[in-house]
């Protein structure tokens, strides 16, 4: 810690006129001196030489003591003045300037070698940041985002190439000039992140997201601003989305249509035969069945489409879980559904949709332990604010992962590839998750999360 008296800042009123550090050290080079020169010169002069001599030797002491005195002076204030000037080139940014008398021989040699490896780490620094400011100005020109920085007067300070792009002007006719005159005021309020509808000069009109965040730079507050937009996302994932209805929904017509075309063809040319064979109505009655099921497979495939699509909203009301789950195990007769119980809670939940989504669940666990001769468990706990609800069964396991919730997908023969990709909208309606995954030492577990409200 300094001296108490380090501590102390004289006021106007109480400094007092002193000495410079420079003629301090001067003045005690003088007086560090002077014993010795006053003894050589009382044996000088109180022996008996001449005067001449006397003088010669006497000029000879002060000149010789007034040199040992400045070079004193100089070998403590030189040094000084090295760290000074190094510590002004890096007060400067002038990191390349180094000391020569570094080593760590003596404390004035070690000072100098921090200061050298300050510079060092200094120069590093400056470094990195140059670099990392090019990097984010070469991030901020290339991404397809448009990104404004405000200053507390909401003027413009920072806009890259997609801002403008989007009001069709250039930067530099955009800084010092307000949200306001832009147009961009009301995306400085309200929700920091949200969607919107809205056109602009240089993108025309679409869906925009708007992000915002506060910063700071120099000391001062900034707003930065950033708008996506989403409609060439959305038009990708709409394509995208249609085109997947489109191959599930015709090949499973195409699927039902082939084989009644070619029965229909096939009894077309039997009632064009003459005579009739002994057997036509057999086989005219085996085809029209034929062409029945499929027709039957058909509509009830359109059916569960139609059901799939329409879901409606949850009506939410109090559900007891362990009695939900107890209620739906026992609708499950083709094996026992061990239940292993967990905490009494209750939610907020559409029962009806609920329990069409663990009738599913309990359905393909069973479906599953059934071909390996297996069990099924099914348990729930509290965890973070949701009900974990998990369903174990003991069958292969899942052998396609990423297509478990793929609408009308299935492994099943007679399966709908309804009932996962139901049960999930159902889990996302109530806000909460469903996930299948296979467990270790065999067989599927499936985890469906729900919140609830701990009041």
């Amino acid at each position: 810690m300094l001296p108490r008296d380090a501590l102390i800042v004289d006021s106007p009123e109480t400094k007092k006129p002193r000495l410079g550090y420079e003629a301090r050290v001067l003045v005690l080079s003088f007086l560090a001196g002077l014993p010795g020169a006053l003894v050589a010169l009382v044996l000088l002069w109180t022996h008996d030489y001449s005067a001449k001599v006397q003088w010669t030797f006497t000029l000879f002491v002060v000149a010789f003591w007034w040199g040992i005195a400045i070079t004193l002076k100089d070998r403590v204030v030189r040094p000084l003045q090295t760290l000074s000037n190094l510590l002004a080139a890096l007060l400067e940014g002038d990191y390349s300037i180094r000391s020569r008398g570094a080593s760590t021989e003596d404390a004035l040699g070690l000072a100098m070698l921090e200061v050298n490896a300050l510079g060092e780490t200094l120069r590093e620094q400056r470094l990195g940041a140059m670099e990392a400011g090019a990097l984010l100005r070469k991030v901020m020109e290339e991404i397809d985002v448009a990104v404004f920085a405000f200053d507390n007067d909401l003027k413009v300070r920072l806009a890259n190439r997609a801002a403008e792009r989007l009001l069709d002007q250039p930067a530099e006719r955009m800084r010092g000039r307000t949200a306001a005159m832009l147009g961009l005021a009301p995306y400085l309020e309200g929700a920091e992140r949200r969607t919107f509808d809205a056109g602009f000069p240089g993108a025309g009109r679409g869906r925009w997201e708007v992000r915002r965040s506060s910063f700071r730079q120099g000391g001062l507050p900034m707003q930065l601003l950033v708008l996506s937009d989403l409609s060439k996302t959305l038009r990708e994932e709409e394509l995208q989305a249609w085109q997947r209805l489109i191959r599930v929904l015709s090949h499973e017509i195409n699927n039902s249509l082939a084989p009644i075309k070619s029965i229909a063809g096939s009894l077309q040319s039997l009632l064009a035969r003459q005579p009739r064979p002994a057997d036509a109505d057999e086989d005219l009655t085996r085809g029209l069945s034929i062409i029945a099921g499929r027709s039957e497979a058909l509509s009830r495939f359109m059916q569960s489409y139609a059901r799939l699509a329409r879901l409606p909203p949850p009506r939410l009301a109090p559900l007891d879980v362990s009695a939900w789950v107890r209620r739906v195990a026992t609708l499950e007769t083709r094996l026992p559904v061990h239940i292993e119980g967990g905490p009494e809670v209750t939610i907020r939940a559409d029962g009806d949709q609920l329990d069409q989504l663990l009738i599913n669940l309990l359905r393909n666990a069973v479906d599953a332990s059934l071909e390996t001769g297996g069990g099924v468990r099914i348990g729930w706990a509290r965890e973070n604010g949701n009900i974990e609800l998990w369903i174990r069964d003991e069958g292969s396991g899942i052998a396609d992962p990423a297509n478990l919730f793929v609408p009308f997908y299935t492994t099943k023969p007679n399966g709908s590839g309804i009932g996962l990709a139901l049960s999930r909208q159902i889990t996302e309606a109530h806000r909460g998750t469903l996930t299948l995954e296979n467990a270790q030492g065999g067989g599927c577990i499936a985890r469906l999360r729900l919140p609830f409200d701990e009041r």
